[in-house]
């Protein structure tokens, strides 16, 4: 009785079992023969064998110069296949700065291929206006490496493709030499903020006189971040409550600062230093300057991912919700973020993503590579709760919340966070001319009724103490922000 052994996966793949039967698949061929080559291979078996049978020499020398062509064109073979490389000269991008890349193809072989047909796919919003070939001799072990350093180092459903076409919407044809490297320069503009890809690029080679073709080489997508241009903002008004040790904001509590409170009778523990000596000459008695403490504060941006609207047109067109919300968000934390405050973000959504607070121009660029990443995300499901904990938002910090208050849960969120006693700032991010597609003959009244609730439901909101503004750019939170600090400067009734 003979037992068969049990088969077991080898742990590293490509290795076999000793002992095993099965037959390595074996590499594909880099460089197959093409029709060309079969063609002159058979027409000059054919002129041969007939030239041969019925003995008549003029076949046997039509058959001469295929066979001679054939065998001198195949007399220097080529055995390593292209290489490919794609590359972008500057990584820190913004919308509508220029673009320029760079798809490399290489010839480590010492046979020059007769033609090279390649590829590229470009994301929509990355705009190829301009392209130019260049060509550099190097050396055959080395133009592998040197291909992608020459070329230099390295969100949700996109609403609207730009009218004009990119230059790379067809393939390019041109020829590598032994021993070079060619690329394909790509010069453009960049439409949009995101993470944008410049590829896949397919690339494949004729040699020998179009006998031999390659096999097709692909290469990965190079992913290009392209950063929202920050719109100005300036909020000149005072934070509704700093707090924190040092800052730029002026407190309600006297120290050590650079803001005058106001003068008093000199006292037990005052320094030295902020005798008025005037007032005290005039007063015969010390006085002191007393002075507010600068303190921070801490800024938490919401950002609410539950819908999108309106059609984006990059940079230099219509503006939709995520448009607007991810603009002003890096706006208004660049400019809390220059004066030594602390910003967090956090999305209102399934996923509840969250950035730590910080301050510094590390969290600024921290920051807009955490706005590269969002992206609509509908769920019929309440969003993640524990956004509202004390952990993650701070009873002293202002909420900016950005939506576009199209789902109903984004109100009931905002008026939560007005009942838990945060200082709240809703920014308005539905564009003004979004409408949804004509469908039917009561399209245009659906609408304006349902405009009607989302205006009733602002003017809740206000009452119950949430301001909510349209975003315009500088100076759009000022008014807000100062009825803010004096309602949080105002005396609160004691609960008995």
């Amino acid at each position: 009785m003979t037992t068969t052994e049990p088969y077991v996966r080898p742990a590293v793949p490509g290795q076999r079992r000793a002992g095993s039967t099965d037959v390595p698949e074996e590499p594909a061929p880099t460089w197959t023969p093409t029709p060309a080559l079969r063609r002159a291979v058979l027409l000059t078996g054919l002129f041969l064998v007939a030239g041969a049978l019925l003995g008549r020499v003029d076949l046997v020398v039509l058959a001469t110069p295929f066979a001679l062509g054939t065998a001198y064109a195949l007399r220097r073979r080529p055995t390593l296949a292209p290489e490919l490389a794609i590359g972008v000269d500057d990584t820190n991008l913004v919308e509508g700065s220029p673009l320029v890349g760079a798809i490399s193809v290489g010839n480590r072989d010492e046979v020059g291929y007769d033609l090279v047909m390649m590829r590229t796919v470009v994301s929509k919003w990355l705009r190829i206006d301009r392209v130019t070939f260049t060509a550099e001799d190097v050396e055959p072990d080395t133009a592998a490496a040197d291909a992608p350093a020459r070329s230099g180092s390295g969100s949700g459903q996109e609403p609207e493709q730009p009218a004009r076409r990119s230059a790379t919407d067809r393939p390019y044809g041109f020829t590598v030499p032994a021993g070079t490297v060619s690329d394909l320069e790509l010069r453009g503009e960049t439409l949009r903020w995101g993470r944008h890809r410049v590829g896949p690029a397919a690339v494949r080679a004729a040699a020998c006189d179009g006998l031999l073709v390659s096999q097709t080489m692909l290469s990965d997508a190079r992913a290009v971040p392209v950063y929202p241009v920050t719109e100005p903002f300036d909020a000149d008004q005072a934070m509704p409550r700093a707090a924190g040790l040092v800052g730029g904001h002026r407190s309600r509590r006297p120290g050590e600062g650079g803001e005058l409170a106001g003068v008093r009778i000199f006292g037990p523990g005052d320094r030295l230093r902020r005798i008025d000596w005037r007032v005290s000459l005039r007063a015969r008695q010390l006085h002191v300057a007393a002075m507010l403490s600068d303190r921070d504060a801490e800024v938490v941006l919401l950002l609410d991912v539950l819908a999108e609207a309106g059609r984006s047109g990059g940079i230099r067109g219509s503006a939709s919700v995520l448009d607007t919300c991810v603009r002003a968000a890096a706006a208004i934390a660049e400019h809390y973020l220059h004066r030594g405050d602390r910003v967090s973000l956090l999305e209102y959504g399934p996923s509840a993503r969250r950035l730590r607070p910080a301050t510094g121009r590390r969290q600024y660029l921290t920051l807009l590579e955490w706005l590269l990443d969002v992206q609509v995300e509908q769920s019929p499901h309440e969003p993640y709760d524990q956004v509202f904990g004390p952990q993650l938002l701070s009873s002293n910090a202002l909420v900016v919340v950005f939506t576009p208050l199209v789902d109903g849960r984004s109100a009931k969120m905002l008026a939560r966070l007005a009942r838990s006693g945060r200082f709240v700032v809703a920014v308005d991010t539905l564009p003004p001319a979004a409408t949804p597609p004509a469908r039917g003959q009561w399209t245009d009244a659906a609408h304006r009724l349902w405009r009607l609730d989302r205006d009733n439901t602002i003017g809740q909101l206000r009452e119950h103490g949430v301001p909510v503004v349209t975003w315009a750019g500088a100076g759009s939170l000022d008014l807000v922000l100062r009825d803010v600090a004096r309602l949080a400067s105002a005396p609160r009734p004691a609960l008995r």
